[in-house]
Formats: structure tokens, sequence, C-alpha cells
């Protein structure tokens, strides 16, 4: 193939992804408003969900924010009971924070209309092709990883430290740690 031809290609790889990522935020930012929350809060949620306490310095790494943002953003979540905050057991100037019973309710929510959105897009594949395309978005994911490799060692793990996504294997994974330790 010629490289006006792997231009073309990689313009257009670029540009379906560009479109997809804009449909799905778009779509996470339906579904969280939905819920009462903005897009930041609901990833805060979905950052605590099923978890320890956390420390807010980990908490701001793990959502790519800065620690005022965080703080900002965690006012109206403790505000509105979806949060609390403890002491921090080895450090007693830290705090850590956790969500309440309504914060795991609220994040289950949005996670529950994600998943809806996500089923309707994979109905309308048929069901021949679904684990064909999930399978190629894992292979193209992986690709992601490697090139990412090759220019910044390290910044894809961290980049996805603390978020669910699914590897190279194909397995759905929540437990993919990144170079911070999150």
């Amino acid at each position: 193939m010629s490289a006006g031809g792997r231009a073309g290609e990689a313009d257009g790889l670029r540009a379906v992804i560009s479109a997809l990522v804009r449909r799905f935020s778009l779509s996470e930012r339906a579904d969280v408003l939905c819920c009462g929350l903005t897009v930041a809060q609901a990833a805060t949620l979905e950052a605590l969900r099923g978890g320890e306490p956390v420390r807010l310095g980990p908490l701001a790494r793990r959502l790519g924010i800065t620690p005022s943002t965080l703080t900002r953003n965690l006012a109206r979540l403790f505000a509105d009971g979806l949060l609390t905050r403890d002491a921090d057991p080895q450090d007693g100037r830290a705090a850590r924070v956790r969500l309440t019973a309504a914060g795991e309710r609220s994040a289950a929510r949005v996670e529950r209309q994600e998943l809806a959105f996500a089923e309707g897009v994979l109905a309308r594949l048929g069901e021949a092709r679904r684990a064909e395309v999930i399978r190629a978005l894992s292979e193209l994911l992986a690709a992601v990883r490697e090139a990412t490799e090759e220019c910044c060692p390290g910044a894809f793990d961290h980049l996805m430290a603390g978020l669910a996504w699914t590897g190279e294997d194909g397995r759905r994974d929540r437990e993919r740690e990144g170079c911070c330790g999150n």
C-alpha cells in the first residue's frame, strides 16, 4: 500500500475513533445528567464504586484532575450524601473518602444506563458480529498501547490506571494498576 493510502486509512481511523469518543461522551453526559450528576461527579463515583476508602491525592491522580478541582467536585457529593470522609488510620492529618449507600446506588444507576446504551449498540450489530467487533476493538486497544509505549513508556498504564477496560486478552478488568499504584 502506498504512503498516501496508509495516511488515508490513518485519517479514517482517527475520524472514526473521534466520532465514537464524542458519541459515547455525549451519551455518558446525558446518562449522568438524568441522575442529577455532572460527568466529573459520575466519574468520581465510578472510581470509588465497590472499593476501599481512598485518599484524595491518589483519587485525583486516578481521575486525572488537580486536587483543587477534586475538592470542588467532592463538595457537592458530600452535600448530597453520596460520599463520606474518614480519618486515614495511617496518617491522622489525612482523610479518605468512600461512597455511602446512596453513592453506591447512584453509581450503579449511571452504570446501568451506560450498559443499556452499549447493549443497544451491540443489538444493532447482530449476534454473529458482536464478539468479532469486541475482539477487534480489543486488538485496536492493544495496538494503541504498543504505539503509546513506543513514544511514551508507562503513559498508557498511567492513563488507564483505575479504569475498567478490556485488555489484550479480551478480559474486562477493573483492577489494572498503573505506574502510580492507584
